[in-house]
């Protein structure tokens, strides 16, 4: 069944959210939203989730899940915010409880914070099916960028989140704690073998050399085929190769320290210290 989907871009961290809807009633689906944060004065705000938000009340929208492709390391989820305002039910892989256990020393979050991934409504296992009115959605297990990644196959569509990009740019990185490019490989070859039709849905782009406009749609069929890390037969050694040698010219995402602390815990803040304020931590020397 064809889904209906409605891109939402935020520039200032290339992130593309989605609703997607069934064509047959009004409930929807929310993926990958963003909570705008300004780094420098630590403020945040609801522009990007209010636009959404806008869409949803303008076309009677019934909006049944909030979904998570991974704890994403270059943007704050607004999920607690549209759940707030609209209602749905939040979901993410199961593997956030691997990821909340990394993090969690990281951050030294204290026995306050569950690594059980109890934050959210839904933990999906590999294969798992769930219904956004008559379309039917499944979550595939797609590592190798974080443990948590999961690909949404949602009527003819499927949403990627960060294991591919578009076919001009290339792959994930697979340096963060947990990844592996290896691993990352198989599941894109999970994704590969979806129907060649399949429209494929991109959580970022950054505009590949030579090319003016962002773009966010392609198809299993043109990834296979273009895709310049991964595409036309390369085989897994040379990509392991390719993903070691790039990565290391990487560097951190900026807003990953704010983010992971945020999304560990599905969009919540850290608790309110004993003055009542927020914090965010910054560890020194650490990565």
């Amino acid at each position: 069944m064809t889904a209906l989907v409605t891109p939402f871009f935020d520039e200032p961290t290339f992130t593309f959210s989605y609703i997607v809807q069934d064509p047959d009633s009004n409930s929807c689906a929310i993926i990958d939203s963003v909570l705008d944060f300004d780094y420098d004065s630590g403020t945040t705000n609801t522009r990007s989730a209010d636009q959404m938000l806008a869409h949803i009340q303008q076309n009677n929208l019934q909006l049944e899940w909030i979904l998570e492709t991974h704890v994403h390391a270059d943007h704050l989820s607004a999920a607690p915010y549209l759940k707030q305002q609209v209602g749905g039910k939040t979901g993410i892989g199961e593997h956030i409880q691997t990821v909340q256990s990394t993090f969690g020393k990281v951050f030294n979050a204290g026995t306050e914070f569950a690594r059980d991934g109890s934050q959210f409504d839904q933990l999906f296992k590999d294969g798992d099916q769930f219904q956004i009115g008559s379309l039917t959605a499944k979550a595939i297990h797609t590592p190798g960028h974080t443990p948590a990644c999961m690909t949404y196959q949602i009527g003819d569509c499927a949403f990627v989140g960060d294991t591919l990009f578009m076919p001009d740019f290339g792959t994930a990185r697979c340096d963060f704690p947990g990844g592996d490019a290896g691993i990352l490989f198989q599941s894109i070859q999970k994704i590969f073998a979806l129907p060649g039709e399949t429209r494929l849905f991109m959580c970022h782009d950054y505009k590949a050399p030579g090319r003016e406009q962002y773009a966010w749609e392609t198809t299993v069929a043109e990834e296979r085929q273009n895709n310049i890390h991964v595409g036309h037969g390369i085989s897994q050694q040379d990509f392991e190769q390719m993903r070691s040698e790039r990565d290391k010219t990487l560097g951190m995402p900026r807003l990953i320290l704010p983010s992971v602390q945020v999304n560990m815990r599905a969009g919540q803040m850290p608790p309110a210290e004993d003055n009542g304020q927020v914090y965010l931590k910054v560890p020194l020397n650490l990565f």
